[in-house]
């Protein structure tokens, strides 16, 4: 399904906030509940991303991106250029930094939404590794020489919790990977 038609289907009301789906690659997967751990996570992450890169970005928490004509995911934490209001009358389509938040939806998160990311140019893509209590960084996205080709990120560090994380567009930032665990 395209993502015009997505959207369409949003707007009428055929999707709703309850309705935990989301468009990856013109397929419409359905987004798995939260655990107290998840939810967590995800509120640490955005409070240091906030910090991090200041008023200048906007900190979006399970909100959509425009990936591309067939993608619309609803990562957990996504930080784009500018204030809400920019994105009044469209979803961001170029985010700085996405980071998924993964207990049972690692293998997503890794495989299917990394190929994406990378597939879209997103430079600076996280996974905060609840299983593991690792942050795994993936940069210096290629794409796929082919249409049926996976994308991927030529650069993949495992992070523990003492170790400290720049973002790629908050550089005098240092965030140490413990305050982004529950």
């Amino acid at each position: 399904m395209p993502r015009s038609r997505y959207d369409q289907l949003v707007d009428v009301g055929i999707f709703g906030p309850e309705d935990r789906v989301e468009l990856l690659d013109g397929l419409l997967v359905t987004r798995e509940p939260q655990s107290g751990r998840h939810a967590t996570a995800v509120a640490l992450v955005r409070v240091a991303l906030e910090k991090a890169f200041g008023r200048t970005y906007y900190v979006r928490e399970e909100k959509p991106i425009a990936l591309d004509e067939r993608s619309e995911p609803e990562p957990d934490v996504v930080v784009v250029p500018g204030r809400p209001r920019d994105y009044r009358d469209a979803h961001p389509s170029q985010p700085v930094l996405v980071v998924e938040v993964a207990d049972t939806s690692l293998a997503l998160d890794r495989l299917r939404k990394g190929s994406l990311y990378a597939r879209a140019g997103i430079a600076d893509y996280w996974v905060v590794n609840l299983i593991d209590e690792v942050l795994e960084v993936y940069r210096e996205p290629v794409r796929a020489s082919s249409a049926h080709g996976d994308s991927r990120y030529d650069s993949v560090r495992l992070l523990r919790r003492n170790a400290l994380v720049t973002p790629l567009g908050a550089p005098r930032a240092r965030i140490r990977v413990a305050v982004l665990l529950p």
